[in-house]
């Protein structure tokens, strides 16, 4: 907690007052719920990709109709696809995205909480994890296998290398973020160190935590395609990839429809935890 404080500046006693928030009142934004917005939305993009489909704008190969996706997706259920069933794909590929998102979160939690905390684990931890953050996935993933095979091992390895970075960082910017009053008025009561972190620095965290969590998981699926790419017989990635080959568009498009409900089913599920964890986040 030293260094937390050390790396701070007091501010003065008297509190600055802060400005007050400005509302916004124009069209209603901030104050009604979005969601008759976004169905609208993409209902609109369901009847514009129809009418496109339906008109032959596109061809056909590149833009299947919606009843053809539909379709397939009906074919994929019964017959399955490349020697599996459309179940095992969705759950080797969910398999895939718990594992490493488990293991990026065990990690990079705690140390991205450490590195707010101590400018030692900062300085010899960022360097790294700057170093290999900005890096696409696909540019070290031949690493992958020369270091690991082509076994699941290479494939975890490369998801939670993708969603490591951004739950550390954020760990570490929600400590950043911790104003120093806080602390010092905690001290002043006679808070121990273990009690500080707990009542004051977690829970000031917590906000970019869940943040970065979110972030991490929707690059953990758009990370997916490759990491199945590494010789594998089972996944939705692997689904797309075999299916472009041999121009089979509507099974494309059944993988990406899937891979996009299973990320938003994700989403939701950590803005329903952030909504029960973090009620404050947003209202002050």
């Amino acid at each position: 907690m030293s260094d937390l404080v050390q790396t701070t500046p007091v501010s003065s006693a008297v509190q600055r007052p802060r400005p007050k928030l400005v509302k916004m009142v124009s069209f209603g934004l901030g104050e009604k719920p979005t969601v008759a917005i976004s169905v609208a939305t993409g209902l609109a993009v369901a009847a514009l990709w129809w009418l496109v489909a339906e008109l032959d704008l596109v061809p056909n190969l590149f833009l299947p109709r919606p009843g053809e996706v539909l379709t397939q997706v009906g074919m994929l259920y019964y017959d399955g696809y490349a020697g599996a069933s459309l179940s095992e794909h969705i759950f080797a590929s969910l398999f895939r995205i718990v594992l490493a998102a488990s293991i990026a979160i065990a990690a990079g939690i705690p140390l991205g909480l450490l590195m707010g905390l101590n400018r030692w684990a900062k300085g010899i931890l960022d360097t790294p994890i700057e170093f290999y953050w900005p890096l696409p996935p696909l540019s070290y993933l031949p690493l992958m296998i020369i270091w690991l095979g082509i076994g699941e091992t290479s494939k975890i390895t490369l998801l939670v290398l993708a969603m490591f970075a951004p739950v550390c960082l954020s760990a570490q910017a929600g400590v950043r973020s911790l104003p120093i009053e806080r602390v010092n008025a905690a001290r002043s009561l006679g808070a121990r160190p273990l009690e500080l972190f707990i009542d004051i620095v977690l829970p000031s965290a917590l906000p970019e935590i869940l943040t970065g969590v979110r972030i991490a998981v929707g690059i953990g699926w758009g990370t997916l395609v490759a990491a199945e790419l590494i010789a594998s017989t089972r996944g939705i990635g692997f689904m797309i990839m075999s299916a472009a080959q041999f121009l089979a568009t509507d099974v494309v498009f059944v993988g990406i429809g899937i891979i996009a409900i299973c990320a938003f089913a994700f989403s939701a599920a950590i803005r329903f935890i952030e909504a029960v964890l973090v009620p404050w986040k947003g209202k002050l």
